[in-house]
Parts: C-alpha cells; structure tokens; sequence
C-alpha cells in the first residue's frame, strides 16, 4: 500500500486563488494518449485514487487534486466551503498547468464539483475543452442521495458539536457501512483517518457537509449539465452503495436522455475505485477507448 508520506512525497504544492492546494501530477509511463484530471470524494482525498492509478498511469498523465479542506490541502477555519469554490479551484489548477484537452473523472464530493465544470463546459465557459467525465458512486440527484446518519447530523444545527465525535471508531463504522462486500483493511481506514483529521481537518468538517444544500439549490443546474453534456459521460457504480447505488443509476437512465457508458459492480459499494480498483480501471480504460 502507497503511505500517507509515500503519497505526500509525489505531489506538489501550488499557490490557487489565495488558498495552497495539494495535487499529484504524473506523466503517462509509455504510448500517451491523454490527460485524466480525477476529483476525490467526502471526506477523503486524492490518495483514494492510489490502487487504480498504476494501470491508469501506464497511458495516461493523471493529475488528482486534494480540494480544499481535504487531505494535504490547506484547511482554513473558519471558512465558508461551497462547491462553486471547489470547482474554481480545479479550473484554476487545469489552467496553471495548461491543459487544453482532458478526461474528468470523479468520485462522489468530487461528482458535484464535476457537474458544475460541465455545466461550464456546456456554456463554453470552462477552462480546456473535456474529452469525456466519468462518474463513481455521488449524488449527481439529491433526490436519490440517501445521506448516512453521520452525514445528517452534521448538516442539522447540531453539526458543529457533532464533529467531536467523529474519531477513528466512527469513521471506520461509517466506512464499514458504507462498503459492498469488499470491506477495506485497516490500514487503509487508517490512512482514510490520518488524512481526514490532518492539519485539523476534523474541525471544519460541518462545513464541508454544506455540498448537499448545494446540491439542492443547484439541483436545475447540475442535473441540466448531465442532459446537455457536450462531451461523452458515464457511470461505474458500486450497486450495493447504500447512499448512491443502483438506485442513482436508474434515476440517472429516467432523467439523462440519450445512450451512455454504465458499468455495474454488483459487489460493491461507496468507493469502487477502493474495493474493485483493476474492475473500475478496466472498464474505464474501455470506456475511454471506444470514444
């Protein structure tokens, strides 16, 4: 397993609109055939991508963000956290390290931040031109969202005392939920930990949970950039996912008009890209190839 410190040593830090952002960035190891910008999840960070990145790197420069309040990133308190932040944040980076044309692909927390740049790539608006975006397990329809009890108290008033109660314990219970059949190992909840409650990560963590009113007041905006996605978009999902399984995915075939790439993992839960990383980079390599 790739450390914490192991992951830390391979990225780089970079100055973005006021705010110090952690990113990792890796050219292609052989035969290059693009760029993929990936986008983490709640409430984790860039290292979840670390099992499905070797085979994904081979032909693939990979860039992955740690956004801001997660992992390596700064985490400033107090801060008012939104995903129109996040997603400036990630054009921001796109454009200091000049690319012209990429693939997104994009986890949960990451999903959100994902619809609102292809909304601005449907206006012409975004920074590069997308090749494709690929979704993991999110909340692309809040109305399908089934938020876990950790993630509705701290969204209710209470969330800002709630947060002292997230310890290693809670996490791994909630994480243990949260998985398919392919339950993660205990280092990996512990690294999940380590990174989450960083630099006092843990404190601003009522903040953070601000992406599902988000979601909400941005629902006509976000589900409208999946409608009218001017680049091809897909789905792997986790269909044991409690929050957003196979239930977001036939939402997303009633509401997303058209023929689209969707991958089931019967098997598997929140966190594909975790639980069946050479299933998920199979199919994604696949999906990526037939555009």
């Amino acid at each position: 397993m790739i450390s914490a410190d192991e992951w830390l040593a391979r990225g780089q830090q970079l100055e973005l609109l006021g705010h110090r952002i952690f990113y990792v960035d890796e050219a292609a190891r052989s035969e290059p055939r693009g760029t993929i910008l990936l986008i983490h999840g709640f409430p984790t960070s860039s290292w979840d991508w670390w099992k499905v990145w070797q085979q994904l790197n081979r032909n693939y420069r990979l860039i992955a963000i740690d956004l801001l309040g997660f992992g390596f990133s700064a985490k400033p308190s107090p801060h008012d956290y939104r995903i129109m932040e996040q997603a400036d944040l990630c054009e921001a980076l796109a454009d200091s390290l000049g690319l012209e044309q990429f693939h997104v692909l994009a986890h949960d927390y990451g999903d959100t931040v994902a619809q609102e740049m292809l909304a601005r790539q449907n206006e012409e608006l975004g920074v590069g031109k997308w090749q494709s975006c690929m979704f993991l397990n999110g909340g692309l329809f809040p109305e399908t969202h089934r938020a876990v009890l950790a993630q509705k108290l701290l969204k209710s008033p209470v969330g800002f005392i709630f947060r002292h109660a997230l310890t290693a314990k809670s996490l791994n219970k909630s994480f243990d939920h949260i998985f398919g059949e392919t339950k993660a190992s205990q280092e990996e909840l512990d690294t999940f930990f380590e990174l989450f409650d960083r630099d006092g990560g843990r404190r601003n963590v009522h903040r953070l949970i601000h992406y599902m009113s988000d979601r909400l007041e941005h629902r006509e905006r976000w589900v409208g950039a999946l409608s009218q996605a001017t680049c091809p978009i897909g789905l792997i999902n986790g269909n044991l996912d409690p929050v957003s399984g196979s239930h977001m995915v036939e939402r997303f075939q009633e509401v997303v008009e058209g023929e689209h790439f969707i991958h089931h993992l019967p098997t598997v839960g929140h966190y594909p890209q975790v639980e069946a990383p050479d299933d998920v980079a199979s199919a994604y390599e696949s999906f990526l190839t037939g555009l």
